[in-house]
C-alpha cells in the first residue's frame, strides 16, 4: 500500500497578527507545491526521509519510539506522525514517509509561504491512510504544528495548506485537543471538538504576484517582540481594525474598484507596521516598483524578511510588474490558487528511490 501526495504553500492576504488574537486571517494557496511519498510496511518500523537523511523508530499506541533524539529539521513531521498513532491508538504496522525539501530562494532561504505546515498536512494524510483511519486531518495536523511551535502561531498556514483555494480563516484553540492526546482519547476528542472556523472565498479576480525580498525571518521571534511590545487593549484595537480593512480587502479580491481596494492593502499595511520594524529594506523597495506600476502590496506574514505579496488588476499589468522586479534582482512567484492536499497520480521519483533503499 502506497500514495502519492502534494500540498500547497500559503501566503497572507489579510490579518496577520490579528488572526493570533481573535481577529480574522484571509490566505491564500499558492505554489510551489510540497511532494510526499508513504509507503506501508510488513513490520513495526517508522522513517522519516527527507534531503538530510533518515530518521527512524518504533510504532507504539502512544506515539512513535524513536531511535534517536528527533533532529529539528524532522520535528514537524516526528510531531504529526506522533500524534498520528495516538489517535489510532492501538498497535499498529509501520510505514514509511518520504518528504521533498520546500521551495528556496536565492542562497538557500526559505521563501516564507508555509513549508512546515505544508510537511505537517501531508504527514498527517499520509498516516491516515495507511492506517486506514478516519480522523480529522485539520484538526489533527493543527494540534500537532501548534505543539511543534511551542504554542505559536495562528495555524492559518495549515489549514490553507489543507484546504486549499482562498480562505478566511480565525485561530483554532487545540488545547482540549492537546490534552486529550496525552489520556488515550485523541480520536473521540478529534470527532467532539468544534468545527474548525474555515471559510472558502470565491477565486480572486486580480492578479496575484509574490516578490521574495532575500531575507528570511524567524515567525516565532517576531511574534514574540511584538506580543512583548502590545498589551491587552492595544491587541483588541488592532483587531477591530485589521477586520474592517480585511472585510474591505476580501470585497476587492472580486474585482471591481481597483483604486478603492488598493487603498485598503496599502492600510493594512501601515496598520501592521504599527506593531513594530517588521519591514525591511527589501519590502520598502518592492512595494515602491509595484505602486509605480499602478499596483498594490503589502508584507505577507508576520514580516521582518520573507516577502510581499502584491496584487494587479490584470494578467498583463501583473507579467509588467514581475519584469520590473524582476530586473532588479528580485525573486517572483506568479500566483493562482492551488488546490488543498491530494493525491497525485505519479510519485516523485527521488522520494520513490529514499523509501526503496530503506530495509
Amino acid at each position: 500500500m502506497d500514495r502519492a501526495l502534494s500540498a500547497p504553500g500559503k501566503l497572507f492576504i489579510s490579518g496577520e497578527y490579528a488572526v493570533l488574537w481573535g481577529g480574522v486571517s484571509r490566505l491564500a494557496a499558492v505554489a510551489p507545491r510540497t511532494a510526499a511519498y508513504v509507503r506501508r510496511r510488513q513490520d513495526s518500523r517508522v522513517h522519516i526521509c527527507l534531503e538530510e537523511g533518515t530518521l527512524q523508530g518504533l510504532t507504539t499506541p502512544r506515539g512513535v519510539k524513536w531511535d534517536r533524539d528527533v533532529p529539528a529539521g524532522f520535528s514537524f513531521v516526528a510531531r504529526t506522525l506522533d500524534e498520528a498513532l495516538r489517535a489510532h491508538g492501538r498497535a499498529s504496522v509501520g510505514f514509511d514517509v518520504a518528504v521533498a525539501p520546500g521551495a528556496l530562494g536565492p542562497g538557500g532561504h526559505k521563501l516564507g509561504i508555509g513549508g512546515s505546515a505544508s510537511a505537517t498536512v501531508l504527514a498527517a494524510e499520509a498516516a491516515r491512510y495507511v492506517l486506514e483511519e478516519k480522523f480529522d486531518v485539520l484538526k489533527l495536523a493543527l494540534t500537532a504544528h501548534t505543539l511543534g511551535q511551542g504554542g505559536k502561531g495562528s495555524g492559518g498556514d495549515v489549514a490553507t495548506s489543507f484546504a486549499g483555494g482562498a480562505v478566511r480563516y480565525r485561530r483554532y484553540d487545540i488545547t482540549a485537543l492537546a490534552n486529550a492526546a496525552n489520556t488515550g482519547r485523541f480520536n473521540a476528542a478529534l470527532a467532539e471538538s468544534p468545527p474548525v472556523d474555515l471559510w472558502r472565498m470565491p477565486v480572486p479576480r486580480v492578479s496575484m504576484l509574490y516578490a521574495f525580498t532575500g531575507e528570511s525571518a524567524s515567525t516565532k521571534l517576531l511574534i514574540d517582540q511584538v506580543e512583548a511590545r502590545l498589551a491587552e487593549a492595544g491587541r483588541k484595537t488592532f483587531v477591530e481594525r485589521s477586520d474592517a480593512l480585511g472585510h474591505a480587502i476580501e470585497d476587492g479580491l472580486g474585482g471591481g474598484d481597483f483604486r478603492a481596494f488598493s487603498e485598503a492593502v496599502k492600510a493594512q499595511h501601515a496598520l501592521l507596521l504599527e506593531l513594530g520594524p517588521l519591514e525591511t529594506e527589501g519590502m520598502r523597495r518592492v512595494l515602491a516598483i509595484a505602486a509605480s506600476y499602478h499596483c498594490a502590496g503589502k508584507l505577507s506574514g508576520a514580516g521582518g524578511g520573507d516577502g510581499c505579496i502584491l496584487f494587479a488588476p490584470d494578467a498583463e499589468a501583473r507579467e509588467a510588474l514581475r519584469q520590473g522586479l524582476e530586473s532588479r534582482g528580485f525573486l517572483t512567484l506568479t500566483l493562482d490558487v492551488e488546490q488543498g492536499v491530494r493525491g497525485e497520480a505519479q510519485v516523485d521519483a527521488r522520494l520513490r528511490g529514499w523509501v526503496d533503499a530503506l530495509t
